[in-house]
């Protein structure tokens, strides 16, 4: 009988530690993976709107989570380095922000989840099937700004203009999805363009410089390397009496004119309600269609302090939109 209750007790003793040790067990850690090109207002909004919508939904980083930003500074074969660095450190999911990030982490893994955010057009650069319908391990959000409306702002703020120049880098993908939508355009309201094209920031003061007499004013979109290298493109621009028209409103505070643009802030945000549902529902990317901001949240940025230097009287009916 002894012998029995002896028996009894470790069972019960044995039981109890298997439920402790069942009970101290955490949750896996979800790994978030972030690749992103350089460091400028348009991307740095994209990163935090997409970490608070995450923090929104209760996913925070160091707790439930664990986000491992890196920066590339605008290098390729550093956005390569980065890519392989975060698929071998065992992400569940990765977060490229630009077009440049996004398609070194694509050429990276077809396993892991991807989600992409400040692309202008992910499948025009090759990144997923179709925006409607991705296919694959990737998909996210869109930066497409109203380019036609940017270039009309032209024809409002620098009525003269007859001839602008398009600024961007030849190596982005997603600039020159742009500049065919603002080529167009510009047909339509009778302004001739010419490309003016950067490999890398050091390139940007003497591009603009050659500019100088040639043209009436500048078009940049949304373009990584032109934002980079903003103030100096407004310095000599703004020096030179040449109003730049920009894609985005960070690059108008660094010294342009006007945009209508996006708020990349929302932008990102947008991108990290993604995450949440991969992360909860098991949300699969190749059923999830790219996702833009609605067209009513675009907003016009003037720059007064340039309006006033260059000599450019707003019209009062811009004012009302």
């Amino acid at each position: 009988m002894k012998s029995k209750r002896i028996l009894v007790g470790m069972l019960v003793l044995a039981l109890a530690g298997v439920l402790l040790a069942g009970c101290g067990k955490k949750e896996k850690t979800f790994k978030i993976g972030i690749n992103q090109l350089v460091r400028h207002e348009a991307l740095d909004a994209s990163y935090q709107g997409f970490v608070d919508a995450l923090e929104d939904a209760g996913y925070i980083d160091g707790e439930n989570i664990k986000i491992d930003y890196q920066n590339a500074q605008n290098d390729q074969s550093t956005l390569n380095t980065i890519a392989t660095k975060l698929v071998n450190d065992g992400s569940d999911l990765i977060l490229a922000i630009a077009t440049p990030s996004a398609q070194a982490v694509a050429n990276a893994t077809r396993d892991i989840p991807i989600l992409v955010t400040a692309v202008t057009d992910p499948a025009g650069s090759d990144l997923v099937e179709s925006n409607e319908a991705p296919g694959g391990n990737v998909t996210g959000t869109s930066d497409l700004t109203p380019v036609r409306k940017q270039i009309e702002l032209f024809t409002q703020l620098v009525p003269d203009a007859k001839k602008i120049a398009i600024l961007y880098s030849s190596s982005e993908s997603n600039s020159k999805i742009q500049v065919d939508m603002a080529k167009e355009a510009a047909e339509e309201f009778n302004l001739e363009v010419v490309d003016a094209t950067v490999s890398s920031t050091n390139d940007i003061e003497q591009v603009v410089q050659s500019l100088v007499g040639k043209i009436d004013a500048i078009y940049a979109p949304t373009d990584n390397t032109i934002a980079s290298g903003m103030p100096t493109v407004a310095m000599v621009a703004n020096a030179n009496g040449i109003p730049v028209i920009c894609g985005e409103e960070g690059m108008v505070s660094k010294g342009g004119l006007a945009t209508y643009g996006i708020d990349y802030y929302k932008l990102g945000w947008l991108t990290g309600k993604q995450a949440v549902r991969i992360i909860k529902d098991n949300a699969q990317t190749a059923t999830m269609p790219i996702e833009y901001l609605p067209e009513d949240e675009y907003s016009l940025t003037i720059n007064q302090e340039v309006a006033n230097q260059l000599g450019i009287v707003i019209p009062e009916e811009l004012y009302s939109e």
